[in-house]
């Protein structure tokens, strides 16, 4: 009786145990059935994204005999000769070289002065301080082509039209806003106390800056290197009428005559155009941990 009794019980336990393995089964299965669907089309997004990247460096690789054979395959036999030939031919080396100046000083020059104009608008108080941050703020929505004109007679009676220093000056002036924006909010968010105890020590307004808060911001100081970096390097408006003769063009420039001069060379093209990816890449590569952080850091403020 007793042994018929535990028999008895024991029964709709063990069924109830296997339902719920079977309904959990199915639940983890229609889970994996639907994050399968969710990542489709974020794979279709990577493919798109991806594709024309792998073009260009296969193509690059290849002869133009392998080129004209079909051009969407691997290559197969890859050589560099396209490489060698559109630095020292297509006079990219010189094209490389410009872009590298610009860009470092441009960068550097706009990124540092941003951080000491932003440090100034979020910790000192002066009349005049809101104003100042409310009308530098509708530059950064001001297309290039709009002040084209005006900038173009500003250079030319500068005598700085086919010079560096014309580009470099331009492009300080368009990163400027956006650099000053960003700082601003993280310096905004910087703990007074931190600022008060550097004060107490005999720090002055500069020694506080360069000692406290810049050690502190790296986040938004690799952000905004980056961002700035991928415009001046990428920027093709304003270094295509400034930069008017061969010796002072920006690989962008170059690549744009350089495509017209040799429109029937395409592996050619693709070598110069890898050339001008790579930097920025290894560079994104670089600071992609901090920019987020660094774009985030005082949102909301």
């Amino acid at each position: 009786m007793i042994a018929q009794a535990s028999t008895a019980s024991t029964e709709p336990r063990i069924h109830r145990a296997v339902v719920r393995r079977g309904t959990s089964r199915r639940q983890r299965a229609r889970r994996l059935a639907w994050q399968v669907l969710r990542q489709i089309p974020l794979l279709a997004m990577a493919v798109v994204v991806l594709f024309p990247l792998y073009f260009m460096v296969s193509n690059s690789l290849k002869s133009d005999q392998a080129f004209a054979a079909n051009a969407l395959e691997p290559a197969t036999s890859p050589t560099l000769s396209k490489y060698g030939h559109a630095l020292t031919t297509g006079g990219l080396a010189r094209f490389f070289l410009n872009s590298t100046i610009i860009t470092v000083v441009s960068v550097t020059v706009a990124t540092m002065a941003a951080a000491l104009a932003a440090y100034a608008l979020a910790t000192m108080h002066f009349r005049g301080r809101e104003t100042i941050f409310r009308v530098m703020l509708p530059a950064m929505a001001i297309p290039s082509i709009v002040l084209l004109v005006p900038q173009f007679r500003l250079m030319t009676h500068l005598g700085l039209v086919n010079t560096r220093w014309s580009v470099i000056i331009l492009y300080i002036g368009v990163m400027l806003p956006l650099s000053i924006y960003l700082f601003r909010n993280v310096f905004l968010a910087f703990p007074r106390e931190l600022l008060d105890a550097a004060a107490i020590d005999g720090c002055g307004v500069l020694s506080t800056f360069w000692r406290v808060v810049v050690p502190a911001s790296r986040p938004v100081i690799v952000t905004t290197l980056l961002v700035n970096t991928v415009f001046a390097w990428n920027e093709l408006l304003l270094a295509l009428v400034f930069l008017q003769s061969q010796q002072q063009r920006t690989l962008v420039v170059g690549l744009t005559v350089f495509s017209s001069l040799y429109s029937l060379d395409v592996p050619e093209l693709m070598a110069g155009m890898t050339l001008a990816t790579i930097p920025i890449v290894a560079f994104y590569l670089f600071g992609q941990r901090y920019l987020v952080r660094g774009l985030m850091s005082g949102v909301g403020r």
